[in-house]
């Protein structure tokens, strides 16, 4: 069972002091930066604090990461390159984080296993998640050991060869987070990095389909999101006809029934189920008619 653990400053205010005071205030920043970063009509309100003005959103919807590749390194230590998981047929869920986060990445992370849990499709079989570390200091043997437990909080057999954990050089990163929009900055006083909890959600070919920002996700905004980066070539046709009725709004960032495809398919439904009643009425008028015939004969 995933265990999720309060900062110390929720569970002993007066510990820490004012220090424990800025870090929680810290912590609420990048929670705001989250939710009003990335969506256009949105902005957050008042003057955002400087360590955080780096750490925001900008979407980069339909843009190829890259064309550049980046050099990383796998959770067994093999440089690998990102353009490796791409090209497999299967969208892909990038998270960037870092592995030793006291906080969001770790909210974050849980949030994200609690959610696929949720959904019958599971990494390795319909899509990928590549998990990448924006801390330059951090070695692929702690990648390693974060799999491993994420792993087995997921529960997933699959998932082994479908969910990877990277690290890889300062400016490899950039370079990736760059592409992405996905902005961070290093805050000395905290030891921690200010970032969003965002995913982007990348087609097979690697060009960004969707950002989905937040710590837990619903279960129909997170299949959805995956069935329109694959095109609806993952899930059922039931699926597709769903991709037909609904949008993504960015104002709330989930997905609604899109009112005028719902009414488009109950017209063609409509019709289809008139069209084949009228034909089944005819064919029986001619049988009928036929059948007559032959008694007059």
């Amino acid at each position: 069972m995933t265990n999720y653990h309060l900062p110390q400053i929720l569970v002993d205010p007066g510990k820490r002091g004012e220090r424990g005071i800025r870090r929680l205030l810290f912590l609420v920043g990048a929670a705001l930066v989250s939710l009003s970063y990335g969506s256009p009509g949105t902005s957050y309100a008042g003057p955002l604090p400087d360590e955080l003005k780096e750490s925001g959103v900008i979407e980069h919807l339909g843009a190829q990461v890259g064309p550049d590749d980046y050099s990383l390194t796998d959770e067994d230590g093999h440089p690998v390159r990102l353009s490796q998981f791409f090209g497999k047929g299967k969208p892909v869920l990038l998270t960037l984080v870092y592995y030793q986060c006291p906080n969001l990445c770790n909210f974050m992370l849980n949030g994200l296993v609690t959610s696929l849990k949720n959904l019958d499709w599971s990494a390795g079989e319909k899509f990928e998640i590549v998990s990448v570390s924006i801390d330059p200091t951090e070695t692929f043997d702690l990648a390693r050991r974060k799999k491993e437990g994420y792993l087995r909080a997921y529960g997933r057999s699959s998932a082994q060869n479908g969910w990877h954990f990277l690290t890889g050089s300062e400016d490899q990163v950039k370079k990736l987070a760059a592409a992405v929009g996905f902005g961070y900055k290093y805050v000395p006083e905290e030891k921690q990095y200010a970032h969003s909890a965002v995913i982007p959600v990348l087609t097979p070919s690697g060009v960004i389909s969707r950002y989905l920002y937040g710590i837990e996700f619903r279960k129909s905004d997170l299949r959805m999101a995956l069935l329109e980066a694959s095109s609806g070539k993952i899930g059922t046709v039931v699926d597709r006809l769903l991709l037909f009725c609904y949008r993504y709004d960015p104002k709330t960032r989930k997905y609604s029934v899109y009112l005028n495809s719902l009414m488009q398919l109950s017209a063609c439904l409509t019709v289809l189920a008139f069209g084949g009643y009228l034909a089944i009425f005819w064919r029986r008028q001619r049988k009928g008619a036929s059948t007559e015939c032959l008694t007059r004969l």
